[in-house]
């Protein structure tokens, strides 16, 4: 089926696929570890889809606005490879998935040499953001946000403040994962523990909508060109990093269960946010602030099983 005919079936079923989805929403609840998140309205729900021609499909409350929160780790990790190289990011952070809740410190006790699995846990990207060039915090979140500007094509983009204090104030389980970075010596010296969790606390709070996720998705879809320009924003390799832990990390605990259920790349972020893509078709937002108890957007995932398996989208 050719993406014209298949975007045009999806605009017309997309509003009963959500609403059916909707419905499981009563199943989760927002997050509220991070007591700016709990206000999110729980029932909410919305997609949007983008093809390679810049073609939309949307439905639902795809114009919520929400922070990345995770998500974002995707991105800084492919700015810290294009900053430091293979070599200089993976002497921090390992390559494998965890077993463990994301912001588990389990391993980094018991596990030598006491870095971070991945990059898409807390530690992980704590890790990483330590890695994004720049003198000082304010410098690194610029760099950070630009890029991200870049792949949005929004020059707007920006971070919550409120979330961003939220976050940062009530963050104690971080900060325990920082200066255990910190002692097993992930994090150098040169590093201050409370600059780098600044760096992370802004990355995690930038604010989107499902358009910019869908957005940022494409680059990833098309191998890191951006298809409505022709430039090339990411190198192919680190697109292929990027895709490769979103498949076996992406989802948390429930990646195996995502690859399986659904077949597709996929980072979510407990504000219930999810990114995911086609390769080679289309970038997806989704948002969905109901979680389900692995931390994922309850009703997002329903809708995304529903959509690949209609369509057939599943890399598997």
């Amino acid at each position: 089926m050719s993406n014209e005919s298949e975007l045009n079936q999806l605009a017309q079923k997309l509003p009963e696929w959500l609403e059916a989805s909707r419905s499981v929403t009563s199943q989760g609840r927002p997050a509220s570890y991070i007591p700016e998140l709990g206000h999110a309205p729980a029932d909410a729900l919305g997609i949007t889809v983008m093809d390679g021609s810049g073609r939309v499909v949307t439905s639902g409350d795809c114009g919520l606005r929400f922070t990345m929160q995770s998500i974002s780790k995707v991105f800084t990790l492919i700015l810290a490879l294009m900053d430091r190289g293979e070599e200089g990011v993976f002497q921090k952070v390992g390559m494998e998935p965890t077993g463990d809740d994301f912001n588990s410190m389990l391993k980094l006790e018991l596990v030598e040499p006491g870095k971070p699995f991945n990059p898409l846990i807390n530690a992980g990207a704590i890790a990483v953001s330590s890695l994004i060039h720049g003198v000082t915090p304010a410098e690194k979140t610029e760099r950070i946000l630009a890029f991200f500007r870049e792949l949005a094509d929004d020059a707007s983009l920006t971070y919550n403040e409120a979330v961003y204090r939220s976050e940062s104030s009530t963050a104690h389980r971080n900060r325990s994962l920082a200066y255990f970075l910190k002692d097993n010596q992930v994090l150098t010296e040169a590093d201050e523990v409370e600059e780098i969790l600044d760096v992370y606390f802004k990355h995690c709070s930038i604010e989107v909508t499902c358009r910019h996720v869908a957005r940022m998705a494409l680059v990833l879809a098309m191998n890191g060109t951006d298809p409505l320009t022709g430039r090339t924003l990411i190198p192919r390799r680190y697109v292929q990093i990027a895709k490769t832990f979103m498949v076996s990390c992406g989802m948390y605990n429930a990646s195996g269960e995502f690859a399986i259920r659904v077949g597709l790349p996929a980072k979510s972020g407990v504000s219930g946010g999810i990114m995911t893509l086609v390769p080679g078709r289309y970038g997806i937002g989704v948002i969905g602030p109901a979680l389900n108890d692995k931390g994922n957007s309850i009703a997002g995932v329903h809708l995304l099983q529903s959509l690949s398996v209609h369509f057939d989208w599943s890399m598997f």
